[in-house]
C-alpha cells in the first residue's frame, strides 16, 4: 500500500524526465480563496521560467547536434573512403585544412589506421574498421540526441503553453471573484441606505 501512495506522488515525466505541467480545469482544484492567487501565479510563474530555461537549453544542445553531425558524417566518409583503397595503390594527392584560411597538400599512400580527433585537443590512432565503427555509433547517437531535442523542444513549448493558459484562468478567476466581492458589497451597501430611510 506505500508503494502506491508514493507512485501517486511522483509527477508525469516526458521520456527524459520534463514534467508535465498541470492543466487547470477547475481553478477551484488549486486556489481556495482570492489570497491564494498571488502564491498560485508566482508559483506558475516560476514553471514557466523553469520550462523557458530549459527550452532554451535544449535549442543550444540541437544547435550544436545539428553543427556536429555533418562534421561526423564527413569523416565517416573519408574514412569509408580510405578504406576502399588496396595496398600498394598510388598514392593519391589531397587538400586538406589546417586552419580557416590555410590549406595543404599531401600525398596520402593506402593505410590501415586513421587519427581520429576526440575534442579536448586528444587525437587517438584507429585501425580503419575500428575508427568506421565508432563514427557510425557517434553519428547514430547525434543524430538520435538531435531527434530527442526536437521532441523536448516541442514538449517544452506545449508545457509552457499550458502554464499561461493557467495563469490567464487564475487571473480571470481572481478577477471575477473581485467583481462578484464589488456586487455583494455594492448590494449590502444600498440595502443598508434602503434601510436606513424606511427606519
Amino acid at each position: 500500500m506505500a508503494e502506491k501512495g508514493s507512485k501517486k506522488d511522483v509527477a508525469a515525466t516526458n521520456p527524459r524526465g520534463i514534467p508535465y505541467a498541470p492543466f487547470v480545469d477547475k481553478v477551484e482544484d488549486y486556489v481556495t480563496s482570492r489570497a491564494d492567487v498571488e502564491t498560485t501565479l508566482k508559483k506558475f510563474q516560476e514553471m514557466i521560467s523553469k520550462y523557458q530555461f530549459m527550452e532554451t537549453n535544449k535549442q543550444r544542445a540541437a544547435v550544436g547536434h545539428r553543427e556536429k553531425i555533418p562534421d561526423i558524417q564527413k569523416t565517416l566518409d573519408m574514412v569509408q573512403f580510405l578504406k576502399t583503397r588496396k595496398p600498394g595503390s598510388d598514392p593519391m594527392e589531397a587538400t586538406f585544412e589546417l586552419n580557416d584560411t590555410l590549406f595543404a597538400k599531401a600525398n596520402v599512400p593506402p593505410t590501415e589506421e586513421v587519427y581520429l580527433w576526440l575534442g579536448a585537443n586528444v587525437m587517438l590512432s584507429y585501425p580503419i574498421d575500428e575508427a568506421e565503427e565508432l563514427l557510425t555509433t557517434r553519428l547514430a547517437t547525434a543524430k538520435q540526441n538531435l531527434v530527442n531535442c526536437e521532441e523536448d523542444l516541442d514538449f517544452l513549448r506545449e508545457q509552457i503553453t499550458t502554464m499561461e493558459v493557467a495563469t490567464a484562468r487564475v487571473y480571470n478567476w481572481d478577477v471575477t471573484m473581485k467583481r462578484k466581492e464589488k456586487q455583494e458589497q455594492d448590494a449590502l451597501e444600498s440595502t443598508g441606505k434602503d434601510g436606513s430611510s424606511n427606519g
